[in-house]
């Protein structure tokens, strides 16, 4: 027998601010997070990308002396809004050290900066470099430092999952801990993923001609998602965490329900690792409509992945008109933040999140003029006012890994 889904507690950090009430005034202002690259001294100068998707404000981590040891920028994003989902959902400490409770969280490579200055401090000398390394070094930069720096800052005793697939890192987060709570697993599961700013990401992307490179004067212009105009995704940093619990316990308890979890699909296109592939994410779509029990027809709202790559977009709309057709709106949150790398996932979901609440539907910025090799969709250009009773969260990620979750209004449970 299977249980019902759904999220009690969401906070996000992004580039449009901290807190449901920042990021939803941002929207609704249609604000930009896209700011100049920070020069870093070392690799800026050789980048053609100059923009960033910047948290670019103080942040008040009151975190004990002992945590701080084993954590680097990206554990820094991580645990704080595992604190404040844990403050807002209501869930009492012994609950959460019970066992009941698990994490799903990740990021695209642990901590960048850390990583940096381990090898750099290794390779300076060769015979004196590795004493010059910190006991704790690997635990603050390890794949998996953004999941166990919660478990151990919280006291958090059930299962840990540590996704790390780079763009769908913790869309798979918030799928796997939805199944871990579905199957009775876990009676409730901390979900999300973070990245933190590092160069190194961007002269990645940058040197993969991925990159927007062509609006370095003027930030805001860019990313431009399905415009005919686009040049590239713009790399941004954030963090985000969800609480998913049993339907019928956080209804006992009085916890504030946000949405409810219906369906989520997850696979790979088993081929190109680079390239989308049409059939692969179509499949997962409609994976993700049968585990939720839906109709394409019920999908109100399609938040894309939609990074501005040329060819990414394209595919994309096509699949999403091959399997919805023209009857959902569609918009790409990430013409607002850039792209979160492994936190993208989480905070557009709570973007979305935001939206169903409040009852509008936010328009992809830059898009002036729709790719005619895009396929025809409902693409939003201006701010909706609508109901948004069924939303689907697509996202998609290098090595044909895709992932689609659908989520419910609370109001309609």
């Amino acid at each position: 027998m299977t249980r019902r889904v759904v999220i009690t507690a969401a906070q996000a950090i992004t580039p449009i601010g901290y807190g449901q009430d920042a990021i939803r005034r941002s929207l609704m202002a249609g604000q930009s997070g896209v700011k100049p690259l920070r020069d870093d001294g070392l690799l800026t100068q050789h980048i053609s990308c100059q923009v960033f998707g910047s948290v670019d404000y103080a942040i008040d981590y009151q975190f004990t002396r002992s945590d701080k040891k084993t954590m680097g920028p990206v554990a820094y994003y991580a645990c704080q809004v595992a604190k404040d989902v844990l403050a807002d959902s209501g869930l009492g400490q012994e609950f959460i050290t019970s066992g009941r409770l698990g994490v799903a969280f990740g990021s695209t490579h642990g901590s960048p900066t850390v990583q940096r200055d381990i090898y750099r401090t290794f390779f300076q000398d060769l015979d004196k470099g590795f004493k010059g390394i910190g006991a704790v070094d690997y635990l603050r930069s390890m794949v998996h430092t953004t999941a166990v720096n919660i478990t151990r800052m919280f006291g958090i005793t059930g299962r840990v999952v540590a996704s790390s697939t780079a763009c769908t890192t913790s869309a798979q987060a918030i799928g796997f801990g939805y199944e871990a709570v579905k199957y009775g697993m876990q009676d409730a599961m901390l979900c999300g993923g973070s990245d933190e700013y590092d160069t190194t990401t961007v002269a990645v992307f940058d040197n993969l001609l991925a990159c927007s490179a062509a609006y370095n004067h003027a930030p805001s212009r860019t990313p431009r998602p399905f415009d005919r105009a686009r040049d590239g995704l713009v790399v941004g940093e954030g963090g985000g965490a969800v609480i998913l619990e049993e339907y019928e316990a956080a209804k006992r308890r009085g916890a504030p329900i946000l949405a409810e979890i219906v369906g989520f699909a997850c696979n790979n296109n088993g081929g190109d690792l680079i390239l989308p592939n049409q059939d692969g994410i179509a499949q997962t779509l409609k994976l993700a409509l049968a585990d939720a029990r839906l109709r394409p027809e019920q999908v109100d709202f399609v938040s894309a992945h939609a990074t501005a790559t040329k060819m990414g977009d394209i595919i994309e709309s096509q699949a999403i008109n091959a399997v919805y057709g023209e009857k959902p709106l569609v918009t790409a949150l990430k013409s607002y933040t850039g792209h979160c790398m492994g936190a993208c996932g989480v905070i557009e979901t709570i973007m979305t999140l935001s939206m169903m609440e409040a009852g509008f539907i936010v328009p992809t910025l830059n898009l002036e003029e729709v790719d005619p090799r895009c396929a025809a969709l409902r693409y939003a250009r201006e701010i909706i006012d609508i109901k948004i009773d069924v939303a689907a969260i697509q996202n998609f990620a290098f090595g044909g890994v895709n992932t689609c979750l659908l989520l419910r209004r609370s109001e309609s449970l």
